[in-house]
């Protein structure tokens, strides 16, 4: 009973210099981070460890599926976004080239402040629903970063980069027609998932060569397919504000502001006679009647010289000339200037693979003829005219046009 009695006091004084020591360890630490930090960036620096900014709760399991990346992370990436690794700038902001510290290879772009209004609740949500769309023929999304303003996203990197690189003579690789018809295959299939078979329904608005990313063995893969949902309704599918580039776009898009799938589907066809080429869309250094490339297709299609319209390359390489030619009739059906007459993505597959005879005949592209425009001053009445609207309209002759 003595020694239990002799114990309790030598207890009681250990409790209480432990407790002293513990309480001195804390306050040392408390004034060196006060001394060091500053108390905003103490609290950002709690925060970030704490959790990813902007994310809830509710949002956890979200973030479960996706990879969240720190917004010093890719900027080291990046090298703070230096403009050697800048990889390309759409509507949607620029893309710059990132490598990980486990050495992966990445492409992180970053969304445009003046256009991307979303919290960060909404835009990891977005996020996580452009990640369950999946297709060979899509850019893999791998995560994303929101940092206070700032909203990037990250992707898979693709080695041979973009096609307007090759198409537009900025790289040394040359295309032969087995990979151009590849190449053509794989945007329509993955233009066909996002109208048809996905479980939202996406429209590009802006699907051009320069969207068009090929990966090591030349297989195609659409970029920035979702990146209109990360936008405000009116600027993402309604009239108010324009995406897209003159020159690929639907003339019901760009005159009345009629979007629908339709639209991609008219630059599809713009795309295929640039891959068929190998030159753009508009090119104002060739002569009058060769500038505008449907325009140009067409009178080669009316004076029956199609494979005047062929890349001389590539027919030196060799090509099936009747598989080529019906390519080029498949990208007139896409050009038509009433919406209701392009076929939908489905059908466009399956004339391209021949699951389906080629049974309708183009009509004319709509442009405006050089020689009306020389001669005469166009009203506003009578550009329209060239694209009237579908409820207005009468079904015109489908008889090819007179040699």
């Amino acid at each position: 009973m003595q020694t239990s009695a002799s114990k309790q006091p030598f207890s009681g004084l250990f409790f209480f210099l432990g407790s002293l020591v513990i309480l001195f360890i804390l306050v040392l630490l408390i004034f060196i981070l006060w001394k060091f930090f500053k108390p905003g960036k103490l609290r950002a620096l709690i925060s970030r460890t704490a959790k990813p900014p902007g994310t809830s709760d509710a949002l956890s399991v979200h973030l479960r599926t996706i990879s969240y990346f720190n917004f010093h992370t890719l900027e080291k990436a990046t090298n703070n976004f230096h403009s050697n690794n800048l990889l390309g700038c759409g509507g949607f902001g620029p893309v710059f080239l990132g490598k990980l510290g486990d050495g992966q290879l990445i492409a992180v772009k970053k969304l445009s402040l003046d256009k991307s209004q979303q919290g960060d609740r909404e835009f990891l949500a977005e996020v996580r629903l452009i990640t369950s769309i999946q297709h060979k023929n899509l850019v893999r999304l791998l995560g994303c970063c929101s940092d206070g303003a700032q909203r990037l996203l990250v992707y898979e990197y693709m080695k041979n980069r973009s096609l307007d690189q090759i198409l537009y003579g900025k790289s040394n690789i040359f295309l032969n027609w087995r990979t151009r018809y590849q190449i053509i295959l794989g945007i329509a299939r993955g233009l066909q998932y996002l109208h048809e078979d996905s479980h939202i329904r996406i429209v590009h608005r802006d699907i051009k060569a320069s969207n068009i990313l090929l990966d090591d063995k030349f297989q195609p893969r659409i970029g920035d397919f979702g990146l209109a949902r990360f936008f405000p309704e009116d600027q993402a599918y309604l009239s108010t504000a324009f995406a897209g580039t003159l020159g690929y776009t639907a003339p019901e898009y760009a005159i009345r502001g009629e979007l629908s799938e339709k639209a991609d589907i008219y630059s599809f066809g713009v795309l295929v006679l640039e891959i068929i080429t190998c030159r753009k869309n508009t090119d104002l250094s060739l002569p009058s009647e060769m500038q505008y490339l449907p325009e140009y297709a067409w009178k080669l299609y009316e004076r029956s010289r199609l494979i005047d319209l062929v890349d001389p390359k590539m027919q030196e390489d060799g090509i099936l000339e009747k598989d080529v030619m019906q390519t080029i009739y498949v990208a007139f059906l896409c050009l038509q200037p009433h919406a209701n007459l392009r076929p939908p993505m489905s059908e466009i597959v399956a004339m391209l693979v021949r699951k389906v005879a080629l049974v309708e005949t183009p009509t004319r592209p709509a442009f405006l003829d050089r020689k009306q425009r020389k001669d005469e001053k166009i009203s506003w009445d009578a550009t329209t005219d060239c694209f009237p609207s579908p409820l207005q309209s009468d079904s015109p002759s489908l008889s090819r046009p007179q040699k």
